[in-house]
């Protein structure tokens, strides 16, 4: 891949007023986060999952914790220790010097549950959760609209993908599960996510107007969300949507597709600003 998208996109984050990142699942690759990309990316990450014949659909589904919410737990408890020892990668760093260095208003737009921008120091007030919060419980029937934060204890059999322990509403005593819209999910509590949006929304308007660089990075084809949201945002007249996908990295012109994973192309556009 030639230097000169590099510099291209290094020029575009130099001249932006505002820097809106865009993430997904891609993102956290680098920080050693399993890739869920098809059946065969998912069971070798939970080969347990392979034996019992389901797949990452089946296992964030709704359907696990009102049948039994043990097992429910087993796959969201087990992802709840794995994000909470993550440490995020180099990339987050290199975007939050950008925003320093560049005086760019910054927001955050993802499709992952991980809270890892939160824990790389960008500020909950500028971050948009699309799909919520791992971190966050809620009832499972729901009983309220309550959203409260997952400060859970959760041990997991790894050969039986059980939960030692289910964690339960504070308001029932039912069974919680996490503030996260899974595949056929009814139940969602939407509400935070929604204050969010808000401010998202809230953010673009006050610059209007003002040149904008979106960094997107990790967001596939097979669930579009973050792809969409870049695109339209690169609809604008003062935006340049620099989009990093080591397998799908296509975008139309003047946009810029980067076909790397997500630290070797905020590496190399780092070493292009100079």
């Amino acid at each position: 891949m030639s230097d000169e998208r590099f510099q291209r996109a290094a020029e575009s984050i130099k001249e932006a007023r505002t820097l809106v990142i865009t993430a997904g699942a891609g993102m956290g690759v680098d920080s050693g986060l399993p890739d869920f990309r098809g059946d065969k990316g998912f069971w070798n990450a939970y080969p347990m999952y392979q034996r019992l014949g389901i797949n990452f659909i089946g296992a964030a589904n709704p359907a696990n914790f009102e049948g039994d919410p043990a097992f429910g737990w087993g796959f969201y408890g087990h992802r709840t220790n794995l994000y909470r020892e993550t440490v995020p990668h180099e990339g987050f760093h290199i975007l939050k010097q950008w925003a320093e260095r560049f005086a760019l208003e910054t927001f955050v737009v993802t499709s992952n549950v991980d809270g890892q921008f939160q824990k790389a120091g960008f500020g909950e007030d500028r971050i948009l959760e699309v799909h919520g919060s791992i971190h966050h419980l809620q009832c499972l029937k729901p009983c309220t609209m309550a959203i409260w934060n997952n400060d859970e204890q959760i041990s997991v059999d790894f050969e039986t993908m059980r939960a030692q322990h289910v964690p339960q509403c504070r308001h029932c005593g039912g069974p919680a599960r996490p503030n996260i819209l899974m595949f056929g999910d009814y139940s969602w509590i939407s509400d935070r996510t929604g204050d969010q949006e808000e401010h998202f929304d809230a953010f673009l308007d006050a610059r209007r107007g003002q040149p904008m660089a979106v960094v997107e990075m990790g967001a596939g084809t097979a669930i579009p969300t973050i792809r969409y949201m870049s695109e339209r945002l690169g609809s604008r007249n003062d935006a340049t949507v620099i989009r990093i996908n080591p397998r799908e990295p296509q975008i139309s012109p003047p946009h810029i597709g980067l076909s790397c994973g997500a630290v070797e192309g905020l590496r190399r556009i780092d070493e292009a600003m100079g």
